[in-house]
């Protein structure tokens, strides 16, 4: 990265940002109740807001959300007559899942092989840090050029919507001509891209019951209806014989234009099994960026250890379904919902709860503000131009953004690059990614203020 005023301090505050990620990564920020107290979450909201009062934010306030979290939000003026930018990071995290599987304990930053490890390193506590970088070297380097409003949110994780309700009921709050959303990745290290597209999510519960209670499987096995086998009967139908998803109703043909992940590296990336196919059909980038993609995320019955031979009276799954741009998450629920109840076997009763709802989302990539961050790409990564990817996850604040502010340029930057595995154990942010990607958004903010100067 060549030498500039801004390199050079990023680089001199990077052993800060690993202190202030540490403190942040500590905190079990997992906006369920059920799985972790809610002083964890409250915690961290207080550490993000503290940070921009240091930062000399005004208004810095705790939003109490519909969903019953907590989003932090804080606003730092720019010279008279700038335009206005919106940083967007969360600071609630995905649970650890399997505790054992993590070198390291999961809510303790430790480096490792020259990476930072631990819940939300990268996705997004990292990305907060990442603002606060971007803008400790603008000011270092001569002052903020632009208005700046920061929104940290406190439930993206769980895709409840209290933020996006939240700015629904307070259109003005986060109006701005300019959003970045540091939560998605370079397409891998070293290759600076914003995402284009994300795919919107339908998220739902299904109970299945058949029995008044369980039964011995010796007694009564082969004629009592297993609502576990019934459930399994139903979540077998989402996918055909390819493993590509067969919701009923809903396309799934599409073709992406752009970036290709060749097969190779999303196998290394993905880490799959030798002699383990793939599943679906298309190009890697057809399935998950332009296509709709179905997940059982988990299923509740008895557990090996300790299981008793019997058949079971209830069972219930929550499933996750992706969809791309063009389709309607809502619509898609309904779908769904209805693919599964057809679905039921034996005349089983069936249940089906929606838990959560993103809408897709697809940027206008011609704006002002995306050549601003294609130059500002190039600078920090010498050698490279600014490519464009999809995102198979959801973001559900784009959306609602987009649609509260049409006229606003949303960027979405982040250091969720494929090594980071977020959502996974072991996840780890690339510290010369939060470098240059601080850098990155330094220069954008320069950029974007010399083009709203000029037009």
């Amino acid at each position: 990265m060549p030498s500039t005023p801004i390199a050079e301090t990023v680089a001199a505050l990077m052993p800060r940002a690993k202190e202030e990620l540490t403190e942040l990564v500590a905190f079990r920020s997992v906006a369920d109740e059920e799985q972790f107290p809610r002083a964890e979450c409250e915690g961290a909201a207080d550490w993000v807001a503290d940070a921009l009062r240091g930062e000399g934010f005004q208004d810095v306030a705790l939003l109490d959300t519909p969903d019953g979290t907590r989003s932090v939000y804080g606003y730092l003026p720019g010279p008279e007559g700038a335009r206005t930018v919106l940083l967007y990071a969360h600071y609630d995290v995905q649970p650890p899942l399997d505790e054992a599987a993590w070198v390291t304990p999961p809510f303790a930053l430790t480096e490792r092989d020259g990476r930072w490890y631990g819940r939300g390193a990268a996705d997004c506590k990292g990305g907060f840090i990442m603002h606060l970088l971007a803008l400790r070297a603008l000011k270092a380097a001569g002052g903020v050029p632009v208005h700046v409003k920061v929104i940290a949110e406190g439930s993206e994780e769980q895709g409840t919507g209290g933020l996006e309700r939240y700015a629904e009921a307070h259109p003005g709050l986060l109006r701005s001509d300019a959003i970045v959303i540091g939560d998605s990745g370079n397409f891998r290290v070293g290759v600076p891209t914003v995402t284009a597209t994300l795919r919107g999510m339908a998220m739902a519960r299904l109970t299945v019951d058949t029995l008044a209670g369980n039964l011995h499987s010796g007694q009564f096995g082969g004629a009592a209806p297993d609502a576990l086998a019934a459930l399994i009967r139903v979540l077998d139908s989402l996918r055909d014989e390819d493993g590509s998803t067969t919701v009923e109703g809903l396309a799934n043909d599409a073709v992406w234009p752009g970036l290709q992940y060749p097969e190779e590296e999303f196998r290394k990336d993905a880490k799959v099994l030798d002699g383990v196919r793939l599943t679906g059909s298309g190009t890697v980038a057809d399935r998950i960026w332009a296509r709709p993609s179905v997940t059982v995320i988990g299923i509740d019955c008895p557990p090996v250890v300790g299981a008793t031979p019997s058949v079971q009276a209830s069972a219930r799954a929550q499933i996750s379904l992706r969809v791309p741009p063009g389709v309607d998450a809502a619509e898609a629920m309904k779908l769904l919902a209805a693919h599964l109840e057809r679905h039921v076997p034996w005349g089983a009763r069936a249940r089906v709860e929606q838990i959560g709802e993103g809408q897709p989302f697809s940027a206008d990539t011609s704006s002002p503000a995306y050549q601003a961050m294609a130059e500002a790409m190039a600078a920090a990564y010498p050698g490279e131009q600014m490519q464009e990817a999809g995102q198979g996850g959801s973001i559900p604040l784009t959306n609602t953004l987009g649609s509260l502010y049409p006229e606003a340029e949303i960027l979405l930057i982040g250091l969720s690059e494929p090594e980071a595995q977020i959502h996974a154990p072991n996840e780890s942010v690339s510290p010369e990614e939060l470098e240059r990607l601080a850098v990155t958004e330094a220069y954008f903010l320069q950029n974007y203020a010399r083009t709203a100067t000029a037009g």
